[in-house]
């Protein structure tokens, strides 16, 4: 140990906090939830398959570097390299690390650029300790100064490597001691594996704001930021809460909380299979995801509609008038792709409830002191429940006295465990990094949502409700029509693919589902996309329309219609190429724009679910016009917040 101090001494310099001390959002500190993917492996068998092959699953949570550790025995192998895990594939061919436990990691940068350096796993001085690590270490650099000056010699630019070498300094002999003494002393967000030679049949996990399963085997045991990494070993899990420490061996899961304590822990059975997790035959998960959108609707609505179709049921709610009456304000917050589905989730509460309703970016949501109280529901979206920036204003929220409803995709998620109730979407795993699946299944459910508590409240009639659930009953089948011709939104993107700018415009639900086709568009293409409300294009907007821009103009909202159509006179004027999404009932449009992309016909309520469809598909055939990586558009990766 590069120092012979004492623990007294060390832990004068050293600030100690205890567990219980953690403080909250609330108290002005920030939590990040980066998305880096670890895997462990400890049983019987090679290590380096599993970690290599989970590794793989979750790729899509970060990719800039990857890399494993393996105990062969004698010492801990560390292999990582800079760049996408093939690149660690190769480096490693011919020379596999050999053993029965290990961990792995690919990442996604925060603290140190991508370098073969900066990859994980770190290591302490001595190489005995050895760890991998998703999230942002908040107090690395009065750490990293104090370890630095008792003589340890960091090889990293990360916040992460501290870790490891904070775990050498404090070690006592007692592996588990020591990594709690060691928690004791972070501050931030992370999921964490350890891994020592000192005790070389153990691996120790622990989380706290960032998710972590169990896998449980027989003679081995797994671990992962995510199902998809396990889901081809074991069905059988234990999700993680924030504060619990998981002790593993090849024949026993030993997990307790912040004070030491034995936890029983309730088995997850996971429900889907290991294909779902896979392409499918697709090039992309994307475009997978995409087409996988009518099952994942249907999904969702299952079991929500009565035997009669004539009412929404939400036994998960089971609300009442008297539970409603209370709220006089209603809050939407939620980040990205979910943002935009709350946008249409506020039309329909305020049309069919007659509730105001209000929209917030999560990562403004806090700042801006919102006015909440006892009188307040907030309603937080998020596909992966784990989204940093929600979860915090959903604390917030709760803090000042509002009740939480959460939706979701993903069972025993954070978000779902810290809001009063859920309602979860059924659409499976989401493996692409731009969102699509979970856009219309998290539209379906505020639908049903803003219908369910109209029939509370009776602001809707008996027969309006009936006549809308049986056109909601038909968008899971309108959504594969959309989808069975794909050759004309094939040919727009290879037309004006290369094109460097793209504007949409629409009116009411057609400008919000328009955000969200620019936002497909330019996270995944790289193109320059923008959405307006089309009333707005005087405003300044127009002095950027020039010959030959594409104009994507969502025209189904009939009654501002006109309005549209005078909009879309007004780009045409100055020679923009526009391209329009109608209602297959109207034959009028294609006599103002150059292109017509037509969606079957249904109520203008629920025709988002289907002109956001071709949107999706626009943007897909864009990004491979162009070359671009579908699934792992630069810079980004999967549910990422970082402030």
């Amino acid at each position: 140990m590069p120092s012979g101090r004492s623990r007294r001494e060390r832990e004068a310099k050293v600030h100690v906090r205890t567990w219980n001390k953690f403080p909250g959002d609330a108290a002005g500190y920030i939590r990040r939830y980066i998305m880096c993917g670890i895997v462990g492996y400890v049983g019987n068998k090679e290590a380096a398959e599993f970690l290599l092959e989970g590794l793989s699953k979750l790729e899509y949570r970060g990719y800039d570097s990857a890399g494993i550790a393996v105990y062969d025995g004698s010492e801990i192998r560390v292999e990582k390299s800079v760049g996408r895990l093939s690149s660690l594939r190769d480096k490693i061919a011919n020379h596999v690390p050999t053993g029965t436990i290990g961990i792995g990691h690919t990442r996604w940068a925060t603290h140190g650029r991508p370098s073969d350096r900066n990859a994980h796993p770190h290591t302490d001085c001595s190489g005995d300790f050895v760890i991998v690590h998703n999230g942002i270490i908040e107090n690395y650099l009065p750490l990293k100064e104090e370890l630095i000056e008792k003589g340890h010699a960091f090889k990293s630019d990360t916040d992460s490597e501290v870790v490891a070498h904070l775990l050498e300094e404090v070690y006592n002999g007692d592996f588990v001691a020591s990594v709690r003494e060691v928690l004791c002393r972070i501050e931030g967000s992370y999921s964490l594996v350890f891994m020592s030679r000192r005790d070389p049949g153990t691996l120790l996990a622990t989380k706290q704001d960032n998710p972590l399963v169990i896998g449980i085997g027989e003679g081995e045991n797994f671990i992962a930021s995510d199902i998809p990494a396990i889901i081809a070993r074991t069905r059988r899990t234990y999700i993680l809460n924030d504060g619990e420490l998981a002790v593993v061996t090849k024949d026993s899961i030993k997990i307790s909380n912040r004070e030491g304590d034995s936890i029983t822990k309730k088995v997850f059975e996971v429900n889907w299979n290991a294909e779902a997790a896979e392409k499918g035959g697709y090039e992309h998960f994307m475009l997978k995801e995409i087409h996988e959108q009518p099952k994942a609707v249907r999904d969702t609505m299952s079991q929500r509609i009565a035997k009669d179709g004539k009412t929404i049921v939400m036994d998960e709610l089971k609300w009442d008038k008297a539970y409603l009456s209370v709220f006089n304000k209603i809050y939407i917050v939620a980040c990205g792709t979910a943002y935009h589905a709350g946008l249409v989730g506020k039309y329909y509460i305020e049309r069919f409830v007659r509730v105001p309703v209000e929209v917030d970016v999560a990562s403004e949501f806090r700042y801006r002191l919102p006015i909440i109280d006892e009188n307040t529901l907030i309603i937080v979206v998020s596909q992966s429940g784990e989204t940093s920036d929600t979860l915090a204003a959903l604390k917030e929220a709760k803090r000042l006295g509002a009740k939480s409803l959460a939706l979701t995709n993903v069972v025993g998620s954070s978000i779902a465990r810290e809001a009063d109730q859920v309602l979860y979407t059924w659409a499976g795993p989401e493996i692409a990094v731009a969102s699509t699946k979970a856009y219309t299944t998290q539209i379906i459910l505020f639908f049903m949502l803003a219908v369910y508590m109209a029939e509370i409240k009776e602001t809707l009639g008996a027969a309006v409700v009936a006549d809308l659930i049986e056109k909601l009953q038909q968008i899971p089948a309108q959504i594969s029509e959309t989808l069975s011709d794909v050759e004309p939104i094939k040919t727009f993107a290879k037309q004006y693919g290369f094109n460097e700018d793209v504007f949409y415009i629409g009116r009411l639900l057609d400008y919000d589902v328009a955000l969200e086709g620019a936002l497909k568009l330019k996270e995944i293409s790289y193109i320059h996309a923008e959405a307006y409300a089309a009333g707005e294009l005087k405003h300044g907007t127009l002095a950027l329309i020039v010959e030959g821009v594409p104009v994507i103009a969502l025209a189904t909202q009939k009654s501002v219609y006109e309005k549209t159509l005078s909009n879309i006179k007004e780009v045409k004027a100055r020679d923009a190429v526009v391209i329009g999404i109608a209602s297959a009932d109207n034959t009028d449009l294609d006599k103002y724009v150059d292109h017509v992309i037509h969606v079957p016909e249904t109520d203008e309520l629920l025709i988002p679910l289907l002109t956001v469809v071709p949107l999706q598909l626009l943007a897909y055939y864009a990004a491979i016009t162009r070359g671009c990586d579908v699934d792992k558009p630069r810079n980004l990766a999967k549910s990422v917040t970082v402030e």
